[in-house]
């Protein structure tokens, strides 16, 4: 017998949830450019072609992992609101 993976988690959160999962994941990765730009300047590194392939290079927004810290954060703050579901 196959064992089907658990998909309910991301179906309980409503769009309040999925936007601030969003936002969040859209900050980070705007932090992450940020800072990477940064350190390539600090160090030397700016040369037209480094700042045009940074600028080309599509940075993706959300990684397994963030998507998993994030569901952890938001499964413990329900816990400490007495939430177990979604908004209504």
């Amino acid at each position: 017998m196959s064992r089907v993976p658990k998909k309910q988690d991301h179906k309980t959160y409503d769009v309040r949830d999925r936007l601030i999962l969003a936002l969040h994941a859209q900050l980070r990765a705007e932090r992450e450019t940020r800072e990477a730009m940064e350190w390539v300047m600090r160090n030397g590194g700016l040369s037209p072609e480094v700042l045009e392939a940074m600028a080309s290079d599509p940075i993706p927004v959300v990684t397994a992992e963030e998507v998993q810290m994030v569901d952890r954060s938001l499964k413990h703050l329900r816990l400490e609101t007495g939430r177990g579901g979604a908004h209504s």
